[in-house]
C-alpha cells in the first residue's frame, strides 16, 4: 500500500504570477555616508560629498612586460620557451598583432565565411600602411587629481629697541632747571629762524639791485615810460575837466550871499570793484595827488573779498596800486611821514601792514589769532608816533571791545590792549561770563592832535569814552551822544577841545570835551555815513548821507543849516565816506557801488575875510582857534566859559 506523501499549501495562480522588482545599483550599502575631513584652507572640518562605491573583492598582482624589451627577451631565455608558446598573460598584445589567417572560433566559421576578406588578415595588412599605436597596450587608464595649494605665511622678526632703566628724584630746583634750558634752546631757535630770514632779505634785495644794474632795458623801465604816456594820454582826454580843477571859478557865488556848489570833477572806478562798498578813504601825506580807497561790505550777509586801491588825480582811467584781499577792508591809515607804509583793518578781525615800496600784493605785516587779533570786525585804525625803540607803531578799535596798541618788530606784529570798552563805563577785571555780557562794542575812535595820551572812542551803543594811554582801568569821560551807533568822530585839527561826531540817527553833534552836552546839533533828515573837518578852517565841516547828499557847513556863516546841500550821486546810491584835500580845494566822496566822485568847493565854500585896504589880516593856527573859541562863547554858560 503506498504511502501518501504530503503535500504543501497550493498557492493560487495570482500569486504565482506576482512580480517581485529588485533594483540593482552600482552603490555599496556598506559605504560611509558621513565622512569629514580637515580643511587646510578654511581651518576646519568639512563634510564629503562624493563616497568611494567601489567594493574590491580580488586583487592579484602581476606586471606586463613588453614583447619586445630587454627584460622579456631575458625571461624567454631564462624559460626556453619559444615565442609562439608564450603565455596569453604575458603576450596579449603580441598575439593581436601575429594572429594566423585563421580564425580564432575556429576552421568551421573560416569556411562559413568563405572568401570574404578579413580587415585583420595577412592580405589587408600588405594593401594598407601599418599604423603605429600610441599606445602598446589594449587598454589605457588615465587620471589626474589637483592639489589644494598650500598656504603661504610671511614672517618677519624685528629685534626690540634697547631699553634702560633710569631712576633719580627731581626736586623743584632740578625742574626750574630744565625749563629754563628749554626756553633757552627755543629763543635760540628762533634766533636762528630771524637771522636765516634776514640773510634770505638782503639776498633778494642784493639780487634786485643786481638786476636793476645790469639790465638797461628793464620791464620797470618801460612801465614807468608807459605809466606817463598813459597820464598825458588821459590828461588829453579830459582836458576840460582838467582845466576846471585848476582854474573854473564859479562865478554865480556872487550872486549868492551865503550859499555854494560843489562842481564834480573825475570820477573813479575800477571794474572789479563794482560790487564791492567804498568802506574808506585817505589822501597821501606826502603825494597830494594819490589816495587810498578801501572796499569791502558793510553787509555781514554779503562777506567776501576786498581790495586795497590807490587812485591819481592824475589818471582816473586805472587805479595806480591794486591789492586785493582774502577779506573784506573796513578801514585804513597812511603814515603821516612814512607815506608808503599803509595800516589796514579787516573784516575778520585782522590788521595788516602794506608797504607800496615792495612788489608783492601780500601784507608785509598781519595779525594772526596767534598774534592776538580781534575776534570781530576791525572798523578804525590810526598811526601814532614811534615808541621809545623807534618802533612804528598803529592802534586799531574793534567790535570784541579792545583798543590795541600794535608795534612793527623786524617781521611781526606785537600787540598790547589799551583799554578794553565795557557798557558800564569801567573796564575793572571781571569774571569771564560778566566781560562778556557787559562788552562794549567800538566803531570809530581818534586821537587827539597835540596831547598824546588823549582818545576819543565811540561805541554801538551811541556812546563817546574818552580815554588816556596812561590809565586804562577807567573812562575819563562818557558822553550820552547818539540814540544810534556812532558811525564818526573827530579831533578838530585847529581847536584843542572840540570835535565833531556823527551817527545813524540822522545827526551831527559838535563837542567841548569839557562839557558833557553837545555844542552845536544838526539834524540831517538821514542817517549820516561820515563826516570830516576842513583842513583850512576850524568851523567848516562836511557830511555824507545815504541818499546821496553831501552837506557843508560854514559855523561862521550859518550856525543853523548847511551853506551846501547837494545830490552828487544817482538814486539808490549811498554815500558812505568822505574826505577833503589837504591842499587842493576839492573833495572825494565813495559810495556803496564802489565809485570814488572828487568835487570842487566853489568860492562861497572857502572864502576868507577880506583884507582891508592897507591893514593885514593875521593868518596861522592862532586865527582858526580864535574863530572856533568865539562860537563857543556864545553858546557856553558863564560857569563853564
Amino acid at each position: 500500500m503506498p504511502v501518501p506523501q504530503r503535500m504543501g499549501p497550493v498557492k493560487p495562480k495570482q500569486e504565482l504570477k506576482e512580480e517581485f522588482t529588485r533594483i540593482l545599483t552600482a552603490n555599496n550599502p556598506h559605504a560611509p555616508h558621513n565622512i569629514v575631513r580637515y580643511s587646510f584652507k578654511e581651518r576646519s572640518y568639512k563634510p564629503i560629498s562624493n563616497v568611494d562605491q567601489l567594493a574590491v573583492h580580488l586583487v592579484l598582482d602581476g606586471n606586463l612586460l613588453h614583447q619586445d624589451s630587454d627584460e622579456a627577451c631575458r625571461q624567454r631565455a631564462r624559460q626556453g620557451l619559444e615565442k609562439g608558446n608564450m603565455p596569453v598573460e604575458s603576450t596579449v598584445a603580441e598575439m593581436d598583432n601575429e594572429r594566423p589567417d585563421t580564425p580564432v572560433f575556429g576552421e568551421g566559421v573560416a569556411e562559413e565565411f568563405g572568401a570574404e576578406e578579413r580587415p585583420d588578415s595577412a592580405e589587408s595588412k600588405s594593401t594598407r600602411r601599418e599604423q603605429k599605436l600610441t599606445n602598446q597596450f589594449n587598454f589605457s587608464e588615465r587620471a589626474s587629481q589637483t592639489l589644494n595649494n598650500p598656504l603661504r605665511q610671511r614672517e618677519c622678526q624685528t629685534e626690540p629697541p634697547p631699553r634702560a632703566n633710569f631712576s633719580a628724584t627731581a626736586n623743584q630746583w632740578e625742574i626750574y632747571d630744565a625749563y629754563v634750558e628749554e626756553l633757552q634752546k627755543q629763543e635760540r631757535n628762533k634766533e636762528k629762524h630771524k637771522a636765516q630770514s634776514m640773510k634770505k632779505e638782503e639776498e633778494k634785495s642784493r639780487k634786485k639791485t643786481a638786476v636793476v644794474e645790469t639790465q638797461s632795458d628793464d620791464i620797470t623801465n618801460v612801465g614807468r615810460a608807459a605809466k606817463i604816456m598813459e597820464r598825458m594820454v588821459n590828461q588829453n582826454a579830459f582836458d576840460d575837466i582838467a582845466q576846471d580843477f585848476k582854474y573854473f571859478e564859479d562865478a554865480s557865488d556872487e550872486f549868492r550871499e551865503q550859499e555854494g556848489t560843489l562842481l564834480p570833477l573825475w570820477r573813479f572806478q575800477y571794474d572789479k570793484a563794482k560790487r564791492l562798498t567804498v568802506t574808506a578813504l585817505c589822501w597821501n601825506p606826502k603825494y597830494k595827488d594819490l589816495f587810498a580807497v578801501g572796499l569791502g561790505s558793510y553787509d555781514f550777509s554779503k562777506q567776501g573779498h576786498g581790495m586795497l586801491i590807490f587812485y591819481s588825480l592824475k589818471n582816473s582811467t586805472f587805479p595806480e596800486y591794486i591789492y586785493p584781499t582774502l577779506s573784506g577792508i573796513l578801514c585804513l591809515d597812511i603814515h603821516s611821514s612814512l607815506s608808503y607804509l599803509v595800516a589796514v583793518g579787516f573784516y575778520d578781525g585782522s590788521v595788516a601792514v602794506y608797504n607800496l615800496k615792495e612788489e608783492d600784493d601780500e601784507a608785509t605785516y598781519r595779525s594772526t589769532a596767534k598774534s592776538g587779533k580781534h575776534t570781530d570786525p576791525v572798523w578804525q585804525v590810526k598811526w601814532q608816533k614811534d615808541d621809545m625803540d623807534n618802533n612804528h607803531c598803529f592802534f586799531s578799535v574793534s567790535s570784541d571791545g579792545r583798543v590795541a596798541s600794535w608795534t612793527l618788530v623786524k617781521n611781526e606784529l606785537l600787540f598790547t590792549d589799551i583799554t578794553k570798552l565795557s557798557v558800564g563805563g569801567a573796564t575793572v577785571e571781571r569774571s569771564e561770563e560778566a566781560r562778556h555780557l557787559t562788552m562794549a562794542c567800538g566803531t570809530s575812535f581818534d586821537f587827539h592832535k597835540k596831547i598824546d595820551y588823549l582818545f576819543l572812542v565811540g561805541t554801538e551803543e551811541g556812546k563817546i569814552h574818552k580815554c588816556s594811554k596812561a590809565y586804562s582801568s577807567q573812562f575819563l569821560e562818557t558822553y550820552d551822544a547818539h540814540n544810534m551807533a556812532v558811525e564818526a568822530v573827530r579831533w578838530n585839527p585847529f581847536h584843542p577841545k572840540v570835535f565833531i561826531s556823527c551817527s545813524s540817527d540822522w545827526t551831527v553833534k559838535i563837542w567841548d570835551h569839557t562839557v558833557r552836552s553837545p555844542m552845536f546839533t544838526f539834524d540831517l533828515n538821514c542817517a549820516v555815513g561820515d563826516v570830516v573837518w576842513s583842513p583850512y578852517s576850524s568851523a567848516v565841516f562836511a557830511a555824507v548821507t545815504i541818499d546821496g547828499k553831501v552837506h557843508v557847513f560854514d559855523l561862521t556863516v550859518n550856525k543853523y543849516e548847511p551853506i551846501c546841500h547837494q545830490l552828487v550821486a544817482a538814486k539808490k546810491t549811498k554815500l558812505t565816506h568822505i574826505e577833503f584835500n589837504p591842499v587842493h580845494p576839492i573833495i572825494i566822496v565813495g559810495d556803496d557801488h564802489g565809485f570814488v566822485t572828487s568835487l570842487k568847493l566853489s568860492p562861497n565854500l572857502r572864502k576868507k575875510p577880506k583884507e582891508k585896504k592897507g591893514q593885514e589880516l593875521p593868518k596861522g593856527p592862532e586865527v582858526e582857534v580864535a574863530k572856533m573859541e568865539k562860537l563857543l562863547n556864545l553858546l557856553r554858560e558863564p560857569d563853564n566859559s
